[in-house]
C-alpha cells in the first residue's frame, strides 16, 4: 500500500522525492482534512523551506482555509502554538535532523501534536484518491502570526522555578547547531538570568558547524567551550529544535537515555505514581527509576508520535527516546529542546550539585547505537535471520533479542531514511561491545 508518511511525517529529498508539486498537492490534502478551520504554519532554517513553506501556505489558501504564517521557528515553538493559540491544525515544514538536501512536512492536530496514525491514513486516503474540495473562489487568509516566540517562551518559564534559576546565575553553553532554536532559546536563557555562551549560532540551511543531528561523535566543540568557560552545562539541539543533547560540566557528553532518566527522576520526585511513555530502545535504567517512585512505564514503537500520543491518550507526565527527545506533558507532550533545558536548569538550581556528579548516582549501564545502509528489503532478511537466535524475543517494533536478564540488542529499519538501525545495552561494558561485534558481523554478512 502506497503511503505519504514515515516514522515523522513525510519527508524526502528536496526536488527528487519531495517535488514542488508533491507538496501543494499534499497541501491540499491537510487543507481537505483540516476543513474550513485556521491552520498555523512554520518552517526550519534549510534552504529549501522558504519556498515549501508558501506553497504549503497558498495550497492550504486555496482550499478557502485561513493560514497564520508563524515564520522560522522551532517545531515544538510550533506545536505549542498551536494548541496555546487556538488553530485548529498545523503544518511545520522541516527534515528535523535528517542531512541538509533533505526537508519534510510535519502536520499537528488541534492539541499541537502531530496526527495520529489513524489521522494519516486519512490524510493519505484524501491525497491518494484526490477527494480534495474543489478549487473556488473564496480564498483562506494568509496572515503574520506574531505571538508565537513570546508564548512559547512565557509558556516554558512558568513550568520552571524561575525565581531560583534567576537567583542562581547559571551558565550555559547551547551548540544551537545552525538551527531553528537560534530563535528563541538564546531569549529563553536570557529571561531566566542565565549566562548563554552560544557556538553554531547562525542559521545555516547546510548545517555547516557540526551536521543537523548532534551525536556524542559531533559535539567536541561544545565540551571544550563547556570547559574552558567553566559552564554548568552545555546542551546541543537538532535542526528543528525539538531534540536536545546535554553534556556536564566537566565535558562529558551523555546520549538521550541517560539525560532522559536523570530528568524523570527530578520530576518523578515531586509527582510520585506519574506515568512514564519510552519506546522499546529506550534504557533499563528508566525501569528502576519508575519503581524508585512507584511509577509505572508504557513501551511503544520507536517514533515521537507514539509516544507523544500514548502519554496524550494515558495523562502521561513524562515521555523520552534515546535519540534526546524528552517531553513534558505539564507543557505539552512533544518533543522540545528548550522546555528539556529549562528543566535541566531547574534541576541543578534546586539541587545544587554538579552535573556530573548527578549522572554518577545513575544505575550502571552502557549503551551503542549505530546504522547500516540497508533497503526495506535487505532488513527484512536481517531480522529473520536474527529472529533464530537464541534468547527471549519481542517484535513490537523490528526485532529485540534478550542475550541475558541485564543485555539486549535491537535492530528497526528507519521510517526516515534508508538505513538499519541497532542499538544495544548491558551492565557490562565487555559483554556489549562483544555482543555488538557479534551482530554487526551476522548483519553485515545478511546485507552483503
Amino acid at each position: 500500500m502506497a503511503k505519504l508518511f514515515g516514522t515523522n511525517g513525510i519527508r524526502g529529498v528536496f526536488g527528487k522525492d519531495l517535488t514542488l508539486d508533491l507538496v501543494l498537492q499534499i497541501s491540499y490534502a491537510l487543507a481537505s482534512y483540516f476543513h474550513d478551520k485556521p491552520v498555523l504554519v512554520a518552517f526550519d532554517g534549510r534552504h529549501s523551506s522558504v519556498i515549501l513553506s508558501k506553497i504549503v501556505r497558498a495550497g492550504i489558501n486555496s482550499q478557502g482555509v485561513d493560514v497564520g504564517n508563524a515564520g522560522l521557528v522551532p517545531t515544538p515553538c510550533l506545536q505549542y502554538c498551536v494548541n496555546k493559540l487556538g488553530y485548529k491544525g498545523g503544518v511545520m515544514v522541516t527534515a528535523s535532523h535528517n542531512p541538509p538536501e533533505y526537508n519534510g512536512i510535519k502536520a499537528m492536530a488541534p492539541d499541537g501534536i502531530e496526527l495520529s496514525r489513524e489521522e494519516e491514513l486519512k490524510v493519505e486516503d484524501i491525497y491518494f484518491n484526490k477527494t480534495f474540495k474543489p478549487l473556488d473562489h473564496v480564498i483562506g487568509n494568509d496572515t503574520e502570526e506574531g505571538r508565537a516566540v513570546d508564548t512559547y517562551i512565557n509558556g516554558i518559564a512558568s513550568l520552571v522555578d524561575a525565581d531560583l534559576i534567576r537567583r542562581k546565575k547559571l551558565k550555559v553553553v547551547l551548540d544551537l547547531g545552525n538551527g531553528a532554536q537560534a530563535i528563541t532559546a538564546p531569549k529563553l536563557l536570557e529571561s531566566l538570568n542565565c549566562e548563554a555562551i552560544m557556538i553554531n549560532s547562525k542559521i545555516d540551511g547546510l548545517f555547516s558547524g557540526r551536521g543537523s543531528e548532534p551525536t556524542p561523535d559531533n559535539l567536541s566543540l561544545l565540551s571544550q567551550t563547556v570547559r574552558e568557560n567553566s559552564a554548568d552545562f552545555g546542551v546541543a539541539f537538532d535542526g528543528d529544535g525539538d531534540r536536545s543533547i546535554f553534556c556536564d560540566e566537566k565535558g562529558n557528553v551523555y546520549g538521550g537515555d541517560k539525560s532522559g532518566v536523570i530528568l524523570a527522576d527530578h520530576i518523578l520526585s515531586k509527582n510520585r505514581n506519574a506515568k512514564v511513555v519510552t519506546p522499546i530502545n529506550s534504557s533499563m535504567m528508566i525501569d528502576i527509576i519508575a519503581s524508585k517512585w512507584n511509577s509505572s512505564i508504557t513501551r511503544t514503537k520507536v517514533g515521537s508520535v507514539e509516544v507523544s500520543r500514548e502519554m496524550a491518550k494515558n495523562n502521561a507526565l513524562i515521555g523520552f527516546e534515546e535519540n534526546g527527545g524528552f517531553m513534558y506533558g505539564k507543557h505539552i507532550a512533544v518533543r522540545d529542546g528548550a522546555m528539556t533545558t529549562s528543566l535541566m536548569l531547574d534541576m541543578i538550581a534546586n539541587k545544587s550539585t554538579p552535573l556530573s556528579k548527578l549522572m554518577d548516582g545513575l544505575p550502571r549501564f552502557f549503551q551503542y547505537k549505530t546504522k547500516f545502509a540497508c533497503t526495506k528489503e535487505q532488513s527484512k532478511s536481517v531480522v529473520e535471520h536474527l529472529s533464530k537466535a537464541s534468547g527471549r524475543t519481542e517484535t513490537l517494533d523490528g526485532l529485540k533479542i534478550w542475550v541475558n536478564d541485564a543485555s539486549w540488542i535491537m535492530v528497526r529499519q528507519s521510517g526516515t531514511e534508508p538505513v538499519m538501525r541497532l542499538y544495544a545495552e548491558s551492565n557490562d561494558s565487555k559483554f556489549l561491545n562483544e555482543m555488538v561485534q557479534d551482530y554487526t558481523a551476522k548483519i553485515s554478512k545478511v546485507i552483503r
